[in-house]
């Protein structure tokens, strides 16, 4: 028979969309946080996060109005819980390793107040090995139990994005690791009532290999599409109808180049699997990851370009970096590859950083007011794709701006008609003429 007691142990961009959809499907929700004021937000049925993202706000409404979900900061409310699911963070350390901090930290809580028989899920990206070694040695030191008889344990991996946040966790297939069969089958039970997608069962290492690794083949992927568009640039030659034909053979799928890779899954992840795997000495992950990361430094080089070809300094420069959200029309600031493009234009007579979702970036207030960002600029560095950007015409841009430059990072405008309208322009994969 279904378990109806659950908890969420973390209400973030996985925490709250899993525990709004587990309260709408019958079960009874704990969430809990370890900050007061979103643990607070969350009970009153707002989001603290802003973008869009579609159904998740009446959702999570309908839960705290009916009476399915209830948050708080106490421990003791995971006591009578069935199932209990982690979603903490699991970020890396300045040395590119796992930093579990946050995890063991909610692993050894949950080991203090479980009860016997519970089912713990993790939901957290992990590096492999970690579910069989230090979340099973804390729990069961913390519990007094053991995994299998004394409680249940399992593995599953988010697939979630800003923006699609919702739509993941009902639509895509899930892998579900498990400690035994038994803790498998408890925890596939419950993603049976929240997806429409497959369900894969596998172990709990695999689990982890898989999450790690779907989300670094895609970093693979993005280094492979950005070396590309360096190669076009100094052929001369456009990335984005190079990638369009490539694509029309078959079994060719090559990804969009850009401004770089941000988000808390594509910049860390392959660091967790790398790390686990540091035996066979990986070689490809670590250079697409430099690859990647080098795209905002490119951007810089771009800008420094338009800048010299139009007799100006930096210093004597009005600069407008449009973005600063690591993903279009999100709010999610995580790893943004924006940060090291706004921290080398400090020298910038007048910097103006905008962004629709976002009120303060890097200790800078933004600004949402395009008029204020791009007025009397005489460059604009576009970071992400904001649908409110891609609204905004050559034209528009010349009478706004004081020196019509523009660097785009994301393919937002079309060469042709920028250089027509009379603006000097810039793109990652564009062909300078």
């Amino acid at each position: 028979m279904p378990l109806d007691k659950v908890a969420v142990v973390g209400l973030g961009y996985v925490g709250i969309p899993l525990a709004s959809l587990l309260a709408n499907r019958g079960f009874d929700v704990y969430g809990l946080d370890a900050v007061r004021d979103r643990a607070d937000m969350v009970g009153r049925g707002d989001l603290p996060f802003k973008g869009e993202e579609p159904g998740l706000r009446e959702l999570l409404k309908k839960a705290v109005r009916k009476g399915a979900l209830r948050t708080g900061t106490s421990l003791e409310g995971l006591r009578d819980r069935d199932t209990i699911f982690v979603c903490v963070d699991t970020p890396i350390d300045p040395s590119k390793r796992p930093d579990n901090s946050r995890l063991e930290d909610a692993v050894r809580n949950i080991g203090k107040n479980m009860k016997k028989g519970a089912l713990v899920v993790v939901e957290s990206t992990l590096a492999p090995g970690t579910m069989a070694g230090s979340v099973t040695r804390i729990l069961e030191k913390e519990s007094g139990l053991k995994v299998g008889t004394g409680f249940k344990l399992g593995h599953c991996p988010e697939r979630v994005m800003p923006g699609r946040l919702l739509y993941n966790i009902t639509h895509y297939d899930r892998v579900v690791g498990g400690y035994d069969k038994a803790s498998t089958r408890r925890a596939m039970a419950i993603y049976s009532k929240l997806t429409n997608g497959k369900l894969h069962s596998t172990d709990l290492t695999t689990a982890e290999i898989v999450k790690t690794a779907e989300n670094a083949y895609r970093d693979v992927q993005i280094a492979f599409a950005n070396e590309v568009a360096l190669i076009c640039e100094k052929l001369g030659s456009d990335a984005f109808e190079v990638r369009r034909l490539v694509n029309t053979s078959p079994f060719r799928d090559m990804h969009v180049p850009g401004a770089g890779v941000g988000g808390h899954c594509l910049p860390k992840d392959p660091w967790l699997l790398a790390h686990s795997g540091r035996e066979a000495n990986p070689r490809l992950i670590p250079t697409a990851r430099a690859i990647n990361d080098s795209m905002p430094f490119h951007m810089l080089d771009l800008a420094a370009d338009l800048l010299r070809e139009k007799g100006l300094r930096l210093e004597d420069s009005a600069v407008a970096v449009l973005g600063v959200a690591f993903l279009q029309d999100s709010d999610d600031v995580r790893n943004s590859p924006t940060v090291p493009v706004v921290a080398s234009l400090g020298a910038a007579r007048s910097l103006r950083v905008h962004d629709p979702y976002v009120e303060e970036f890097e200790g800078r207030r933004t600004t949402k007011n395009l008029e204020e960002a791009l007025g009397g600029a005489d460059l604009a560095i576009f970071m992400v794709a904001h649908k409110q950007y891609s609204g905004i015409s050559p034209a528009k841009l010349k009478k706004t701006m004081r020196t019509p430059a523009v660097v785009d990072g994301r393919n937002i405008f079309s060469a042709e008609k920028m250089r027509k309208a009379g603006i000097t322009y810039r793109g990652v994969g564009k062909k300078v003429s």
